[in-house]
């Protein structure tokens, strides 16, 4: 059932499935996608007794700024505070925590700076928190050519493409990142009018923008960015997940990142032929990830 909720300076438009009674689970879909990632994970958690949530980001779908004024920031450290702000709202004192992309540095961000509100966590592509003050130092060849929509937004010529195109480009992300998921016109469509949200674009940008130290960030969550600087080590259960297929990671994956995971940890890569939105294309996996580090977490 879809509900609304006052969280911060959002609106949250969010998804719950199942008993309101249950284990707290809370999934976060990435960029450019939505909650129906989730489709198939939530009624899976659900039959297991999990109270499942799965918000839209800021950006994304129905959820909304409260204020005009709010900026439009897509930075990691809006995204954590905005995750805070819903558990805090819902009422919701710790929760499995489960994310991909954007949705998975959120929950990295809350496991690693609030880790009493993380009765574990499941991240795709490891440890999601960015480095901001080596953002400037060149990645491998094989990595900088697969980034290449974002210094696609770090120019005005980029802006006006996501405006203007943007459900061919972030279709064209979806086939560049899971090359191997042959998804349908109605899967596209579930999930395309999500990016007609008129903040969209603004978050969008900013996001890809101030990773890389090219945009001023929101005041009003200086302190947590100041925090994510030290790059905090996250120590709750954590199962770490990786696609074999991801056209966004490059060869290798994430598995060097275990050293980031202080408590009971385990990386685990996917197969065959799955991509970078994982949750939508190997469900299962990723909803016996969030059981597992429940059990880890105790129930």
């Amino acid at each position: 059932m879809l509900k609304r909720i006052e969280a911060g300076v959002l609106d949250v438009a969010y998804e719950e499935t199942g008993d309101p009674s249950g284990w707290p689970a809370v999934l976060l879909h990435g960029f450019p996608y939505d909650i129906h990632s989730y489709d198939e994970v939530a009624p899976h958690l659900a039959a297991q007794g999990a109270r499942v949530i799965v918000p839209y980001l800021r950006g994304y779908g129905p959820t909304r700024f409260l204020s005009a004024a709010t900026p439009r920031s897509g930075e990691q450290a809006a995204l954590g505070q905005d995750l805070l702000d819903l558990l805090d709202a819902l009422g919701i004192e710790s929760a499995v925590l489960g994310g991909y992309d954007w949705g998975g540095r959120a929950a990295c961000i809350v496991a690693a700076l609030w880790p009493q509100r993380a009765r574990g966590l499941v991240s795709v592509n490891g440890y999601n928190i960015q480095d901001i003050a080596r953002s400037g130092e060149p990645a491998s060849p094989e990595a900088e050519f697969r980034y290449w929509y974002q210094y696609y937004f770090h120019g005005e010529r980029g802006r006006k493409g996501l405006e203007r195109n943007r459900r061919e480009l972030c279709r064209l992300l979806w086939r560049l990142w899971s090359p191997e998921w042959r998804f349908d016109d109605a899967t596209w469509e579930r999930s395309a009018g999500s990016f007609d949200n008129p903040d969209f674009v603004d978050v969008v940008i900013q996001s890809y923008r101030h990773r890389f130290a090219l945009a001023e960030g929101d005041p009003a969550v200086a302190e947590v960015e100041r925090r994510l600087a030290a790059q905090p080590p996250i120590t709750v259960p954590a199962i770490t997940l990786d696609g074999d297929a991801d056209g966004v990671m490059p060869p290798g994956g994430t598995a060097h990142h275990a050293s980031r995971f202080t408590g009971r940890h385990e990386h685990r890569v996917v197969s065959p032929g799955i991509g970078h939105n994982l949750p939508q294309e190997a469900p299962e996996a990723f909803a016996e990830a969030m059981l597992t580090v429940r059990d880890w977490a105790g129930r």
